[in-house]
């Protein structure tokens, strides 16, 4: 009972600072803070899952992803993964946006992204909402911070688990 309730907090302990965060960055003018005359593309590599729920034994996750950022801000994308359970996994994004300079904070961003994610199947198949042979809704929100004009490190809360990925822009 002890671990549940410690589990609960820690996800529970995320939620509100996130929740601020998001309502600052939709607050703000849609502009980004450095107008791009052209998408940039970024490739992005997660060395690092960490699961709120500590007691299940999860497999080593990890994640390639191609990720757009239009002039306007909107965000668009495709990643390949390694879920929890070992299974090879795809999330398309379509529709996503960033905020830059959230907070004041110039290097600080949000982002939010929503598609299709594809692999939870079998005996996993109701480990996301929503699924339908292995086909179900995503939706992530993030935190951002650019180290470099080529460089920037994001926290991405995804579910059940947060998850550490490096972002290096290619274009």
């Amino acid at each position: 009972m002890k671990s549940h309730l410690v589990r609960k907090k820690l996800h529970s302990s995320w939620m509100l600072p996130l929740g601020l965060l998001a309502g600052n960055a939709l607050a703000q003018d849609a502009a980004p803070a450095e107008p791009l005359a052209a998408n940039k593309i970024s490739l992005s590599v997660s060395p690092y899952v960490q699961h709120f729920n500590l007691e299940k034994d999860y497999e080593k996750v990890w994640l390639v992803g191609l990720e757009r950022e239009h002039p306007d801000g909107r965000l668009d994308g495709i990643a390949v993964f390694r879920n929890s359970f070992a299974q090879p996994c795809l999330y398309f994004f379509p529709f996503g946006k960033v905020y830059h300079g959230i907070l004041g904070v110039e290097p600080l961003s949000f982002k939010w992204t929503a598609g299709l994610l594809y692999g939870y199947v079998g005996e996993y198949q109701d480990r996301v909402p929503l699924n339908y042979k292995g086909f179900s809704p995503g939706v992530n929100v993030a935190l951002a911070w650019q180290f470099s004009p080529e460089w920037s490190g994001q926290m991405t809360l995804a579910g059940s688990f947060l998850m550490f990925q490096l972002n290096l822009r290619l274009k």
